[in-house]
C-alpha cells in the first residue's frame, strides 16, 4: 500500500467511484445496522480523495447475499463489468470480505482492476492492484477472508454435527409425528392420521409398488393427511388424494422406521456456480441412529422397501432386473434373459379376442441403434409350458427328498455346533487360566504383569471370536420340522395345483409363486424355442417348444380346406360352395363361417379358377356365343332356352347361363335341316301351282 495522494491521479478522478455494500444475510441487514452504515459512510472517503458526490455510485443490491460465490450476486457482477469497461476509477469496500470470500473471484477482480488501472479502497487505505506489493497484500487479505469463512462454517457445522450425533438436533417432522413437551419424537395423537400412515406402509408391503399403493388409496377413496404452515405460525391439517410421488416421499423417509438421520442431502456445484441439493446414498449419511423413537415400520422393513423401490425403478431402464410382479398376464415378467445377448427381456401385450397375449422381446440391440430387436416371440405357449413344469416339479416325492436333505443338513449343523461348543469351552478355560495367572503375579513386577495381561486380553479376544462363530452358526442352522409342518408341506402340491388352476387367482399371485421356485428363464429362438429354466437352489431344466405362429398364420385357412374349395368349384358357384361348406361344418382360419366374400378371397389368394372359368375351359358357350353359332339374336336364343330347345347350366351367382357347344351344334343342324325342308316345301308348292 502507498500514500493515497500519490496514487489518486486526475485519470482516476475522471472516472466514477463505485461503493459496494453487502451483508451476508437478511437478518444481518436488519440487526447489524451499524455495519451497514459504516459501509455507506465510505462514500465520504471517496469525496475526501477528490471525487465529486455525483461520481460516487453505490451498489447495494447484494444485501442479504453470501460472498462465497457470484452466481446470485447481480451487484458484484455489475461492479466487475463496470471495472472491465474502464468506467471505474476506484472500488470502495469496507473490507475484502465485503467484496468476495472466494479466492478465485477476488483474484479475478484484482486482475481486471490492474488491467483497467482501477484503485481499491478499504478501511485501511488505498491500493493499486497494478503494483506488485499492493497486489500481494490484497491477495493475502483475500486468502484470509476465505479462510475466515471456512473457520466460521466449520465451527458452526461442528456444533450442529455434534448435536446431531446425539440425536438432539431438532429437524422438521413428517406427517404422523409430533414433539411432546420434552421435545421427544412421538406418534401423532390424532388416531386417524396414525391409521392412515400405517395403512400406507401395509398396502405397500402387500402390493410392492408405490403407484399401485396410490391407486389403491384412490380406489378406496382414502385421502392422505398433510400439515401446511400458514401465516402467523398457524398450522393447518389438510387431506389430499394420495399420489405416487407423495407415496415415494413417505417410503424414502427413514424417520418412519424409528431412526434418527442427519445428512441425507448434500450440495453439489452446478455449471453456473450455484449449488444444487442432491440426495446422498445411505452410505454417505452423516448420522444414522436406528431405534431413536417409535416407528411405523422396523429398520429392516425400511431397507426392504428401499430395495423394492430400486428394483421397480429399473423397469424404466435398459437393464430390467427382478421387478415387482405387475397386473399383466405375462408369467415370466422380470425374470427373462435373452439367450443371444444375455440382457433382460421386455414385455408388452397384443390385444386379441382371447384377451391380452404377452409378447417377450429383447430390445438391447434396438436401444443401441440397431434397426431390429434381438428376438421376439409370443409368450402364451411359454407361460403354459412353465406352469406345467412347475406343477411337475412340485410333487410329494420331490418334497420328501427335500425334507430328507434338510434333515441331513440339520444333523451336520448339529455336529458343527458341537464342535463349536467344544471350541468355546476350551477358549473359556484358557481365558480363566490366563486370568488366574495374572491375579497371582506380584503387582510390583510390572514386566511380568504386563506380559500376563497381554496374554489374558488375547485369550479373551479368542473367546469372543469363538462365541461369535457359534452364534452365527446357530443362526444359519435349519430348524427342526415338526410333524404338523411336515404334513402341511406334503400337502402343498395339491394346494399349489388347485391355486394355479383356479381362474380367480390373480396374475400377481401366480408370478410370486413362480419367483418362489425360479431364479430366471433364458429363451433362444431358432427353428424352435429353447427354454432354459434355473430353479432355486441351482437345479436347471430345459425344454423346446415350436415357434408360435404369427397373427396372419393363425388366421390362415388350412391347406385341406383350400383343396376342398378347389374341388367344390368344379361343380358349384360361390354360393353353392358356401352352402356345401356350411353343411359340412367347415370354417375359415379365423374360426368364422364361410361367406361368398371369404370364398372369393381364397380364389384370389390361391389362384383358384371360378366355376364359370372352368366351364369355359370345358368348351361351354355363353348366350351371346350360342346365338352367334345359331345365327340368331340373343333374344331369340333366350326364347329357345325358355322353350326348352336350348338347355344350359347356371355358371355364377348372377344367373349367367352357359351352353354346351355340342348341343348348340345339334340345334344348329336341326334348325338348318328344318329350314332346308321348309324351302323345299315352298319350292314344290310353287312348282305345283305353276303346273
Amino acid at each position: 500500500m502507498t500514500n493515497a495522494s500519490t496514487r489518486v491521479t486526475a485519470h482516476h478522478l475522471s472516472r466514477n467511484a463505485y461503493l459496494y455494500v453487502r451483508q451476508s444475510t437478511l437478518r444481518q441487514v436488519v440487526e447489524n445496522g451499524e455495519s451497514t452504515q459504516r459501509q455507506y459512510n465510505l462514500a465520504d472517503r471517496a469525496v475526501a480523495h477528490g471525487w465529486r458526490q455525483e461520481q460516487v455510485i453505490t451498489i447495494d443490491c447484494d444485501l442479504g447475499q453470501s460472498a462465497a460465490g457470484t452466481a446470485d450476486r447481480q451487484g458484484f457482477q455489475e461492479l466487475v463489468k463496470e471495472v472491465g469497461l474502464g468506467h471505474a476509477g476506484i472500488v470502495l469496500g469496507l473490507e475484502v470480505s465485503r467484496l468476495a470470500r472466494n479466492s478465485s473471484d477476488w483474484h479475478r477482480l484484482l486482475e481486471i482492476c490492474a488491467l483497467s488501472s482501477t484503485l481499491i479502497l478499504d478501511e485501511d487505505g488505498v491500493y493499486d492492484p497494478s503494483c506488485f506489493n499492493d497486489r500481494l497484500l490484497l491477495g493475502l487479505k483475500g486468502t484470509m477472508s476465505e479462510a475466515e469463512l471456512h473457520v466460521l462454517r466449520a465451527r458452526l457445522r461442528g456444533g450442529i454435527l455434534n448435536k446431531a450425533k446425539r440425536g438432539e438436533l431438532c429437524q422438521k417432522l413428517p406427517i404422523g409425528y409430533v414433539r411432546d413437551g420434552s421435545s421427544k419424537v412421538v406418534f401423532d395423537p390424532d388416531g386417524e392420521i396414525r391409521e392412515r400412515v400405517q395403512h400406507l406402509f401395509d398396502t405397500f408391503a402387500r402390493l410392492g409398488s408405490a403407484a399401485a399403493t396410490a391407486k389403491e388409496f384412490q380406489r378406496a377413496r382414502l385421502d392422505f393427511p398433510a400439515r401446511l404452515n400458514r401465516r402467523g405460525g398457524l398450522v393447518e391439517l389438510v387431506w389430499n388424494p394420495l399420489t405416487a410421488i407423495r407415496t415415494l416421499q413417505i417410503l424414502h423417509n427413514p424417520i418412519y422406521s424409528g431412526a434418527y438421520v442427519y445428512g441425507r442431502y448434500g450440495e453439489r456445484p452446478g455449471p453456473t456456480g450455484t449449488k444444487r441439493r442432491v440426495v446422498l446414498p445411505r452410505s454417505e449419511w452423516l448420522v444414522t441412529l436406528p431405534g431413536s423413537h417409535p416407528g411405523y415400520i422396523t429398520w429392516d422393513e425400511y431397507l426392504r422397501n428401499q430395495e423394492t423401490i430400486r428394483k421397480n425403478g429399473l423397469a424404466y431402464g435398459v437393464d430390467r432386473r427382478t421387478l415387482t410382479p405387475r397386473e399383466g398376464p405375462a408369467l415370466l415378467q422380470g425374470i427373462l434373459l435373452c439367450g443371444k445377448c444375455g440382457q433382460r427381456m421386455w414385455v408388452h401385450y397384443d390385444g386379441r379376442k382371447e384377451g391380452k397375449v404377452p409378447i417377450y422381446e429383447c430390445r438391447s440391440a434396438h436401444s443401441q441403434g440397431a434397426s431390429e430387436v434381438c428376438q421376439r416371440m409370443h409368450g402364451k405357449a411359454i407361460d403354459e409350458a412353465m406352469g406345467q413344469l412347475l406343477l411337475g416339479e412340485l410333487t410329494p416325492e420331490a418334497i420328501e427328498l427335500c425334507l430328507a436333505v434338510q434333515e441331513q443338513v440339520r444333523e451336520r449343523a448339529g455336529d458343527d455346533d458341537r464342535q463349536l461348543k467344544l471350541r468355546v469351552q476350551r477358549a473359556e478355560y484358557e481365558a480363566n487360566l490366563s486370568r488366574s495367572r495374572y491375579l497371582q503375579v506380584d503387582p510390583s513386577n510390572r514386566l511380568v504383569a504386563d506380559s500376563l495381561e497381554a496374554d489374558w486380553n488375547e485369550k479373551l479376544r479368542a473367546l469372543r471370536v469363538a462365541q461369535e462363530d457359534r452364534k452365527q452358526g446357530a443362526s444359519k442352522s435349519p430348524r427342526r420340522i415338526e410333524t404338523e409342518q411336515r404334513a402341511e408341506l406334503l400337502g402343498l402340491p395339491d394346494g399349489f395345483a388347485a391355486l394355479w388352476a383356479d381362474p380367480s387367482t390373480a396374475h400377481q399371485t401366480k408370478k410370486r409363486l413362480v419367483r418362489l421356485l425360479v431364479d430366471d428363464v433364458t429363451l433362444v429362438r431358432g427353428e424352435d424355442i429353447l427354454v432354459q429354466v434355473r430353479l432355486k437352489g441351482g437345479a436347471e431344466r430345459s425344454f423346446r417348444l415350436p415357434v408360435p405362429l404369427c397373427a396372419f398364420e393363425l388366421r390362415r385357412t388350412p391347406a385341406e380346406v383350400v383343396r376342398l374349395v378347389d374341388e367344390l368349384l368344379g361343380s358349384h358357384t360361390r354360393l353353392g360352395v358356401v352352402a356345401e361348406l356350411r353343411a359340412r361344418g367347415v370354417r375359415t382360419g379365423a374360426g368364422d363361417e364361410f361367406t361368398s366374400e371369404s370364398v372369393q378371397h381364397l380364389i384370389q389368394a390361391y389362384g383358384l379358377k371360378p366355376y364359370r372359368v372352368r366351364l369355359v375351359d370345358q368348351g361351354m358357350l355363353s348366350r351371346a356365343q350360342a346365338a352367334a353359332r345359331l345365327g340368331v339374336s340373343v333374344s331369340t336364343a333366350q326364347d329357345l332356352h325358355r322353350s326348352g330347345q336350348l338347355t344350359g347350366i347356371v355358371a355364377d351367382d348372377k344367373g349367367t347361363w352357359m351352353y354346351d357347344a355340342g348341343d348348340v351344334e345339334r340345334l344348329t343342324e336341326a334348325r338348318s335341316e328344318a329350314k332346308n325342308a321348309l324351302k323345299a316345301s315352298i319350292v314344290r308348292s310353287r312348282t305345283s301351282a305353276a303346273v
